[in-house]
């Protein structure tokens, strides 16, 4: 994890943190709490959602490959969904405020939300993930990128972190963690 944090996630940090300087703290980029009723019942109704869509996704993708990768025990899967709390704020801030915010901005919402949406995706691929793994992650690019756009209020990336954070964890580390102890694989 700790190339992860070097390669990846403090340069989306640094880029994000520019942007945000660099433009006097627009209001596009998501920091502010937004509707924050809307973006709380957004994150309680999405969270369990996600997490359970993506570890039935994992259960899918892995009967059809034959194999997953599992944490070694709660406190690694535990480990694991800490680093992802801290990975999925910081790929929203770069994928839905930075490119999302910034793109609509520039050339409009719906433009914005597909050209983010689509960098979302092929971006894990970059990670070595398998096309399918890589296809799935639009199982939370599209709904992300939408409440972005679409909840009531200011842009905010505070929902649609904590939807993030679900589905990571259900897709890797956890959810696999208890797919096995519910021995579904």
């Amino acid at each position: 994890m700790r190339p992860d944090l070097l390669v990846r996630l403090l340069p989306f940090t640094v880029a994000y943190t520019i942007a945000y300087a660099a433009s006097g703290s627009a209001g596009w980029l998501g920091l502010g709490f937004g509707n924050l009723a809307a973006q709380l019942v957004f994150a309680a109704v999405a969270a369990p959602a996600m997490f359970a869509a993506a570890a039935a996704v994992q259960l899918l993708l892995t009967r059809r490959r034959g194999a997953l990768s599992v944490p070694s025990g709660p406190d690694d899967a535990w480990f694991q969904a800490g680093f992802y709390a801290v990975n999925g704020p910081i790929e929203e801030a770069f994928f839905r405020g930075l490119a999302q915010g910034g793109i609509s901005i520039a050339l409009g919402a719906p433009t914005g939300f597909v050209i983010a949406t689509a960098v979302y995706v092929l971006y894990h691929r970059l990670g070595r993930w398998t096309w399918p793994d890589t296809l799935a992650t639009a199982l939370v690019g599209v709904p992300l990128g939408l409440a972005f756009w679409l909840l009531p209020g200011p842009p905010s990336l505070l929902g649609v972190s904590l939807a993030h954070i679900a589905a990571t964890c259900g897709f890797l580390g956890p959810g696999p963690y208890l797919l096995q102890k519910m021995r579904l694989v």
